[in-house]
């Protein structure tokens, strides 16, 4: 068995960005899901078309897809890569806006980080289109459901 280490620190400690050049181009998919908590005044105004600044869900989606764009500029060790593919989907439940974005590749390294992203920024974007209603919105369990492609090939939550 390898020795488990943080690919991200070198044998001295220091941060470093790792070297994929050597790594060969392979097809690369990640799914990731995260949750901002509203109040029921929210998930009211969003079912129907109340919110004060407008279509949330369509600005959260977009700004999803901007954040997982902007990875490498937010996230100083990842490595800028050719995004070929990011959907954002938002559901809005009884308690609750469900975000999932899937983040595709063909390059050296994975798109985990990227999908990550774009939750995260879904979710603060749709906290900035609701917060005048419910100023206690919160984002929770952003978290990995998927990636497959590369060397470790699938992995499922």
């Amino acid at each position: 068995m390898t020795e488990q280490r943080l690919t991200h620190v070198d044998e001295t400690g220091a941060a470093r960005m790792v070297d994929v050049s050597a790594k060969p181009v392979t097809a690369r998919v990640a799914t990731a899901a995260g949750r901002v908590l509203v109040s029921p005044e929210v998930v009211a105004l969003l079912r129907g078309s109340g919110m004060p600044k407008g279509d949330a869900v369509a600005v959260a989606r977009i700004a999803g897809i901007a954040g997982a764009k902007r990875t490498p500029d937010l996230v100083p060790l990842c490595h800028p890569i050719a995004l070929h593919g990011v959907t954002v989907d938002i559901e809005v439940t009884d308690e609750a806006v469900e975000i999932t974005a899937t983040a595709r590749t063909a390059d050296r390294t994975g798109v985990e980080m990227e999908a990550l992203t774009s939750v995260a920024v879904a979710g603060l974007t749709m906290i900035d289109m609701v917060k005048a209603v419910d100023p206690r919105a919160s984002i929770t369990d952003v978290r990995l459901l998927a990636k497959s492609g590369g060397k470790s090939g699938e992995w499922l939550r």
